[in-house]
């Protein structure tokens, strides 16, 4: 029980399936409770109100030391190596399919249930993984870490529901947040810059900023404030000899602390890329011709998956992809199940390859 509409609407399912219902609140951030930032107390409190509206009992856990050394500290480890990583999946695989099933399972839990849009079948010999009726709510993407066998004992009752639907049920049923605004971003980081954020973790460490072709455009405030596309923030303008076009993050260079723009937004593109730790929840054999998402809410686009000899996926699209993010992941699927998934590792960076061996005099 998150405090949100979603986790509120599917625990009165459940009890209107039949099932006993108990809720659970996870605090997973200890980091600057009380302030403007953290929205903890408010969620607790109201969980607490709509478990009374229910008539259900509700426990609390404590999973920030968890959340820190599983999920936070990948975070900036992945920041640090100039990658741009998700927490929100590792979230759902450490924390929501880990430590809240175990907690669960302790209570005396035979299921663990949440709000997630996402349909699962157990009429399967493994559980088979949906996208959700709501398909501009599916989030079957954020799930694709979660080892297969974490999904026999769970439920998504919200898979078959749309969002405008819940809302409703949740005003019918008199759930004071029935309105309550979905939550956005990163949950430790909050309404917060994301620049003053990382610069309570990371140090800065300027470095030079070139164009594909190694020409220096200027000076970049440290490589973990941008992400491959990135448009904003970059403050590169009025350059001789250049034309009047934005510039974007084209791609990073760790090993000499350098950030790669182009004005070609031809350069952003690609039709392969690299992934490691592979997780697969359907039975696959690769070679594997199938769809995948390369970010929340992207079409499904066609590709080929095969096995690369170090362990990992080789990827290759049908059409180019626009911005592939190293530390981000792609989610696979046939049809409306979703397969698995992998971490992007790198994709195609011939051009910067090349700058990899260079030094820059500012010319």
């Amino acid at each position: 029980m998150s405090g949100g509409v979603d986790s509120s609407v599917a625990a009165h399912l459940l009890m209107e399936g039949g099932f006993c219902v108990e809720g659970l609140f996870m605090k997973n951030w200890e980091e600057d409770d009380g302030t403007e930032y953290c929205t903890a107390i408010e969620d607790l409190a109201d969980a607490r109100r709509v478990c009374e509206t229910l008539g259900i009992p509700l426990h609390t856990a404590n999973f920030s030391a968890e959340y820190w050394d599983n999920v936070f500290e990948d975070f900036l480890t992945e920041y640090r190596a100039g990658r741009t990583p998700n927490p929100d999946v590792l979230c759902n695989r450490e924390i929501k399919f880990k430590q809240f099933a175990d907690y669960a399972q302790h209570l005396g839990g035979e299921y663990i249930a949440t709000g997630h849009y996402t349909r699962i079948d157990h009429d399967t010999p493994t559980p088979t993984l949906r996208k959700a009726a709501d398909a501009g709510k599916d989030q079957t993407y954020f799930l694709q870490a979660v080892p297969r066998a974490s999904f026999r004992n769970v439920l998504f009752p919200l898979g078959d529901r749309l969002k405008s639907d819940v809302r409703k049920l949740a005003s019918d049923l008199g759930l004071h947040n029935h309105g309550r605004k979905d939550s956005t971003g990163i949950c430790f980081i909050g309404e917060r810059r994301f620049k003053d954020f990382l610069a309570t973790y990371i140090k800065d460490d300027p470095g030079p900023m070139v164009d594909t072709g190694g020409q220096h455009i200027g000076e970049h405030h440290g490589l973990h404030y941008y992400t491959s596309g990135q448009r904003q923030g970059l403050h590169v303008g009025g350059l001789k000899n250049r034309p009047e076009l934005p510039w974007y993050v084209a791609g990073k260079l760790p090993a000499i602390n350098t950030l790669v723009v182009t004005q070609n937004e031809a350069e952003l593109e690609t039709s392969w890329l690299r992934a490691y730790e592979p997780n697969w929840i359907a039975e696959c054999q690769l070679p594997l011709k199938c769809t995948a998402r390369i970010r929340y809410r992207q079409d499904d686009q066609a590709c080929e998956v095969r096995a690369a000899a170090d362990g990992g996926l080789s990827v290759r699209f049908s059409s180019p992809q626009r911005a592939v993010t190293p530390g981000q992941y792609v989610a696979f699927y046939d049809g409306d199940i979703l397969l698995g998934g992998a971490k992007i590792l790198s994709t195609d960076t011939s051009r910067l390859s090349l700058l990899d061996h260079c030094r820059y005099d500012g010319h």
